[in-house]
C-alpha cells in the first residue's frame, strides 16, 4: 500500500505557477491546511484577491497535479483569498484600507465615472470589501450613477458613515450639496475636501477603495497623490487620438508624483452586434492596447461600445447590475480582476519574494514597472 505524505503533495504543487507573481503557489505560501487521509487529500489555496482572474485555472491545475500522485483516490480543493496589504507609510491616513486605487483620465467624456462604478461593483461581486470615493468635487456624479442621489449620510461620533449601494461603501460631496448647487472652489479648498473625504469618513476595513478623480491634471489628483498612499492609478481612455494624447499627460503627472500606474483600460471600444456578432470599430484613434504599449504600462482590457452603459448609469443602475450577462459586464469583471492582480503585484516587493524563496540564486521576481 502506498503511503502518501503532505510533503509529496506540496512537492507536486511546486509546478503550479501564479501567472502574475511568477512563482509557484507553495513558495508564495498560498497552499494551506493540507490533510492526507489515506488516499484522500484536502487542502486550501489562499489567493491574494477574491477577484483573481485565473482562480479556476489554478484550482484545476492543483487538482490535476495532486490526482496524478500514486495512491490518491480523491481531491478536495477549497479556494479562498486574503488581500495583501499595500506597503504602508508612517502616518498612513487610511491604515485599514489595503489598497487605494485612483481612476483617472486626461479628458472628460471618456466614461471614467461609469468605469469606476462598474469596477467597484465588479470587485464587490467577488466578495471583496470595496469602497468608492467620489473625488470629482466640481461634478460629483457617483450618487446619481449608483442610484442614491436622494440619500444623505449620517454621522456617528465624529465620523461620516458611508452610503451602501450594490455592496459598495461610498461617499461623495454630492451627498452633501443641495440639488443644482455649484461648487466654486480654488485649490486649497479642493485639497481640504479631498482630505476630509479620506479622513472624516468611517471607511472601515476595506480591501479596495476606488477613487473617482475629475478629468485632467489639476488640484484633485495632485492632492490625492500627496495625501493618500496610493497603490496605483488606472487610466481610462477611448480610441480617440485626443483622448490618448491627454491620457499620456495624466500618466506623466502621476509619474512625477511617484505614483505607480496600474494600467490603461479602454472604454467605448468595438461595437459588437448582438444578432450577427459582427464587430465594428466606432472610432479610428489610438487603441487602449497601443496606448498602454506606448506608455509601457499594463493593458487591462477594453469595454465594448454600447450606449446602454451610459443609460444604465443615468438610471442609477450600473451596467454590470442591469445587464450582468452581456459582453460589457464580462469586460468590466475581467478588467476588475486584472486591476486586482496588478494591485497584488504592487504589494509584493522583490525583498518579500527573496525571503520566501530563501535563496538568492533563484530567478528574481520582475513585476510590471509602474513607470
Amino acid at each position: 500500500m502506498i503511503m502518501l505524505s503532505e510533503t509529496q503533495v506540496l512537492d507536486a504543487l511546486r509546478t503550479v505557477m501564479d501567472p502574475d507573481l511568477h512563482r509557484d503557489i507553495v513558495t508564495l505560501g498560498f497552499v494551506k491546511n493540507v490533510v492526507v487521509d489515506g488516499g484522500q487529500v484536502s487542502l486550501t489555496v489562499e489567493l491574494t484577491t477574491p477577484a483573481c482572474p485565473v482562480k479556476e485555472q489554478l484550482k484545476a491545475e492543483v487538482e490535476t497535479n495532486v490526482r496524478a500522485l500514486p495512491g490518491v483516490t480523491a481531491v478536495e480543493v477549497e479556494m479562498t483569498a486574503q488581500v495583501r496589504q499595500r506597503q504602508q507609510q508612517t502616518g498612513d491616513i487610511l491604515p485599514n484600507v489595503k489598497h487605494i486605487i485612483a481612476i483617472a483620465s486626461g479628458k472628460g467624456g471618456v466614461g471614467k465615472s461609469t468605469a469606476t462604478v462598474n469596477l467597484a461593483v465588479a470587485l464587490a461581486n467577488t466578495g471583496a470589501k470595496v469602497g468608492l470615493m467620489d473625488a470629482d468635487v466640481y461634478g460629483p456624479s457617483i450618487p446619481l450613477m449608483m442610484g442614491a442621489a436622494e440619500q444623505r449620510p449620517y454621522t456617528e461620533g465624529n465620523k461620516i458613515i458611508p452610503i451602501m449601494r450594490y455592496g459598495v461603501h461610498m461617499m461623495s460631496l454630492g451627498f452633501l450639496l443641495e440639488e443644482g448647487q455649484a461648487v466654486l472652489w480654488r485649490g486649497p479648498m479642493v485639497a481640504g475636501t479631498i482630505r476630509q473625504l479620506l479622513s472624516d469618513v468611517d471607511w472601515g476595513d476595506l480591501d479596495y477603495l476606488l477613487v473617482d478623480l475629475p478629468p485632467g491634471t489639476g488640484d484633485a489628483p495632485m492632492s490625492l497623490a500627496q495625501l493618500a498612499p496610493l497603490t496605483g492609478v488606472v487610466i481610462v481612455s477611448t480610441p480617440h487620438n485626443v483622448a490618448a494624447n491627454i491620457a499620456g499627460k495624466a500618466v506623466q503627472l502621476f509619474r512625477r508624483l511617484n505614483t505607480p500606474i496600474i494600467g490603461v483600460m479602454e472604454n467605448m471600444g468595438v461595437f459588437i452586434d448582438e444578432v450577427t456578432g459582427e464587430k465594428r470599430q466606432m472610432f479610428s484613434g489610438l487603441s487602449g492596447d497601443d496606448l498602454a504599449k506606448s506608455l509601457k504600462v499594463p493593458y487591462l482590457g477594453s469595454v465594448p461600445f454600447d450606449p446602454r452603459i451610459g443609460s444604465a448609469g443615468d438610471e442609477g443602475v450600473p451596467a454590470i447590475v442591469s445587464a450582468p450577462n452581456t459582453r460589457q459586464a464580462e469586460a468590466f469583471a475581467e478588467i476588475a480582476g486584472k486591476l486586482a492582480a496588478q494591485a497584488s503585484i504592487k504589494s509584493m516587493t522583490r525583498q518579500d519574494l527573496v525571503q520566501l524563496e530563501g535563496a538568492e540564486d533563484r530567478p528574481k521576481f520582475e513585476p510590471v514597472s509602474p513607470n
